[in-house]
């Protein structure tokens, strides 16, 4: 397997002037990452004068950096994408600097938990499938997240509050949920966990996973029954964004030190504005927005976009 020790004189002269740094991540389940894979790729990318370093592997047959010089990363991006257009690997290019953040903002349903929580419990009213059809709506940004929000739960008026703990009970982790959060806060970055959602879950899942901070909507709940009413202020988009723009000031961060994370219409402030976007397995609005996308990998594809080695995970 091609190799490249960071220590090495060799290594060292071929990144002088290397600013920039190309990330190849595969599903570790699938082991599609390989070096004919990874020669190929430089090899067109030197066809365009991109000057390429030694690959450095962040996990055998999983991830690997390549430092280069040249055009804009943009450009890169594209070139490499089109090399890769038919193999499931995750392809980031972004500036070597400031690249491992001390924030992370991570968005909960269908990024940190497996699936949408309102749509589950949606299920045992029996309405799974037309609250289902709105919530994807909402994430492609077809629709005002506020007004889906509100006519979703109306829908739900009525719903004996127990079902609750029993849609919390089917919720399954993303791969990986626990591995990040732990690793960024074990090299002291600190993590909030904000969802569209509820609080009924976020608080749940902030404890499970490890998160600092959580933050979710609150549902009206009188004689154990669901009112079909949401307790204001509705976490939005926009508040989305000012929850990381105001952890970051309250820690002394610049955003370009943030990490932000989503998969809908939701998160599209966030994931534009923070220093690192990362686009997880998301609606195509998202990634348009996202600096990064995660299309293959799970959740330690954000590890590996900031520089870590397998062997540096945490958990």
């Amino acid at each position: 397997m091609i190799r490249a020790e960071q220590t090495s004189s060799s290594f060292t002269w071929s990144c002088v002037g290397m600013d920039n740094v190309l990330t190849l991540i595969s599903n570790r389940a699938l082991a599609v990452l390989d070096d004919s894979t990874i020669l190929s790729v430089c090899t067109d990318l030197n066809a365009f004068d991109i000057q390429t370093a030694s690959p450095v592997w962040l996990s055998d047959g999983e991830a690997v950096d390549i430092l280069f010089s040249g055009p804009s990363p943009d450009r890169v991006e594209m070139a490499v994408r089109k090399t890769l257009a038919n193999v499931p690997i995750d392809v980031i290019v972004q500036r070597t600097a400031q690249r491992q953040k001390k924030l992370l903002i991570a968005d909960m349903d269908s990024t940190i938990v497996a699936g949408e929580t309102l749509d589950e419990l949606a299920d045992f009213a029996g309405l799974k499938d037309e609250i289902t059809a709105i919530t994807k709506r909402a994430m492609r940004g077809e629709l005002d997240f506020a007004q889906a929000l509100h006519a979703r739960v109306e829908m739900l008026k009525g719903l004996d509050e127990c079902f609750l703990a029993q849609t919390m009970n089917t919720i399954q982790l993303n791969g990986g949920a626990k591995i990040l959060v732990k690793t960024m806060r074990a090299n002291g970055a600190v993590t909030a966990l904000i969802s569209g959602g509820f609080s009924y879950f976020t608080d749940r899942i902030r404890k499970c996973v490890g998160f600092d901070s959580s933050l979710g909507n609150q549902l009206d709940i009188k004689d154990g029954k669901l009112t079909g009413n949401i307790i204001p202020p509705i976490v939005s988009k926009d508040v989305k964004l000012e929850m990381l723009i105001d952890i970051a000031e309250q820690q002394g961060l610049s955003l370009m030190e943030t990490m932000s994370i989503g998969d809908g219409a939701n998160d599209v402030p966030m994931l534009s504005q923070a220093g690192t976007g990362i686009a997880y397995h998301a609606h195509p609005v998202a990634r348009e927005a996202a600096l990064a996308r995660l299309d293959h990998a799970d959740l330690t594809g954000a590890l590996f976009i900031q520089g870590y080695r397998r062997e540096e995970f945490v958990g």
